[in-house]
């Protein structure tokens, strides 16, 4: 099918639009963009920057899209914001393209749903079928993993890590790595159970459920060490896959710094993410 550009949108003749790409109104869309197949821009949306947009995407009104990162030591290089497949970006959200501090890349998978005025910051990684709710802002360098669901106004520190299949609650203060299936919300926020309603939405078998409740009682609610609590889940069978991801997530998060798994201390006593 052809193109659909409306008349008062700016399209730079440099841009390559695929087919079935429609252009809604007062749209701009600069020289280094890529927007594949089946994607539709309703209206005064922004692609900046090296953007690439995959097939079949929703980008709603006022969305911006490859803006500057807002970080003061951004020295203009050409980093980029890649989105994938499927995804649909409501009103308002900002998704900022990389700095030169990590690979460069600002990327988001495919089937997402970015609600309203959310706000994606340089270097974050968002993987598959990912919902962040009205409001929610991702600081720099946070991951996302997933099937993790962000609720409304949430503010989640710089190098978070937010674990697959997980639920962060509404205005929740995130300073700490949220580990993958668990339910987290406060201020300051704690791990409260796990998801047991995504958990069982996507999939998860009533065996892996069980053992990811053991796992939670042992290690937050007892307090056991790790170890400890590793070796009484393997001993009363409860090491299933989902546990095995749990208890990684969780070494990793514990030999980081500030409860956030990819920061790391160097010589000097500085953190990586303050260089």
């Amino acid at each position: 099918m052809a193109i659909s550009i409306a008349d008062t949108a700016c399209v730079d003749p440099r841009a390559e639009l695929a087919d079935d790409v429609e252009v809604g109104p007062y749209c701009v869309v600069g020289p280094d963009v890529r927007i594949g197949r089946g994607t539709r821009l309703v209206g005064h949306v922004c692609l900046l920057g090296v953007t690439t947009l995959g097939e079949f995407n929703t980008i709603s009104p006022f969305v911006v899209i490859g803006g500057d990162p807002q970080d003061v030591s951004y020295q203009g290089t050409p980093t980029r914001v890649e989105v994938g497949d499927h995804n649909i970006i409501r009103e308002g959200v900002t998704v900022n393209r990389a700095t030169e501090k990590e690979d460069g890349v600002t990327r988001i998978g495919s089937h997402c749903f970015l609600m309203a005025t959310s706000h994606v910051a340089h270097d974050c990684k968002l993987g598959n079928r990912i919902t962040i709710a009205n409001g929610s802002m991702l600081g720099g360098h946070v991951h996302v993993e997933d099937y993790a669901s962000i609720s409304g106004g949430v503010a989640v520190h710089h190098y978070v890590s937010i674990g697959g299949y997980s639920f962060v609650g509404g205005q929740s203060r995130i300073n700490h790595d949220v580990p993958r299936y668990m339910l987290v919300d406060g201020n300051p926020s704690k791990v409260r159970c796990i998801n047991v309603v995504g958990l069982k939405r996507n999939g998860v078998t009533a065996e892996g459920v069980d053992a990811l409740h053991e796992a939670h009682r042992l290690i937050y609610r007892a307090k056991m060490s790790l170890k400890h609590a590793t070796e009484i889940l393997e001993s009363h069978g409860h090491m299933t896959a989902e546990v095995k991801n749990l208890l990684s997530f969780i070494q990793a998060q514990h030999e980081g710094k500030h409860g956030r798994g990819r920061e790391r201390f160097r010589k000097g006593g500085k953190a990586a993410s303050e260089e």
